[in-house]
Formats: C-alpha cells, structure tokens, sequence
C-alpha cells in the first residue's frame, strides 16, 4: 500500500516537472506577436546607482496588424525607478542599429518610428 502511494507520489512530481519544463520552454517572445517584430538595437545602463534602463528598436514587418502594447508587456520591466522604452521602425525603412542611453536614443533627424512603448515604474 504504501509502496503504491510513493508511485503515486513520483508520477505526480514528474508530470509537475515536466509541466513546469513546457511552461519555460514555450514562453512567448516578441517574435512570436502579431506583426513580425524584429529586435535590432539595445541599450542598459550598468545600474551602480538607481534604476535600471533598457531601451530597444524593433522593425516590424506588418505595422497596421502589430500588436505594440504585447510586445511592450513582453519586455523585462520592474519597480524602482526603472525605464523600459521600445521603438519600433517599419521593416525596410532606415532605423538605427545603436542605441544610447541619453534622450534622443538614436538620431532622430534621420529616423523615424512608427511607435513607441514607454514603461515607466515609480518607486515603491
């Protein structure tokens, strides 16, 4: 009797590992959205000090069907101060390939997005 509950109890922990395997594996990237989103430049500060900031350009392939907001939620994002800012330029058209951390991130004669996602935090 006993020896069927440890069975039991083994089938189970397995079918919740493997449960918790799937769940990371398939874990959807901005890719896989509406709009075929292309990463092509990133930025973060080292944060010594204050929050983190990322800041990052996407091309999108199909702009008028993308889902914008899903791709910005998608994006690593926490408490404290931190920014998170995503551009997203139409595939085909210029876009920058470097980033910097101070406002304008890119060169903003030259380049034009066609959105922007902004995640600010406030602190906690």
């Amino acid at each position: 009797m006993k020896r069927h509950r440890n069975v039991w109890l083994g089938l189970a922990a397995l079918a919740l590992a493997a449960l918790l395997v799937r769940d990371l594996l398939r874990h959807p990237g901005p890719a896989d959205l509406k709009g075929e989103f292309k990463e092509i430049a990133f930025v973060r500060n080292e944060q010594n000090k204050g929050g983190i900031i990322r800041i990052y350009a996407f091309t999108v392939s199909h702009p008028v069907e993308a889902d914008y907001l899903g791709c910005g939620d998608l994006l690593p994002h926490n408490d404290y101060g931190s920014l998170t800012k995503a551009y997203f330029f139409e595939s085909g058209a210029p876009a920058p390939t470097t980033l910097r951390l101070s406002p304008p991130h890119f060169d903003t004669t030259r380049f034009r997005p066609l959105a922007v996602c902004n995640r600010p935090t406030e602190p906690s």
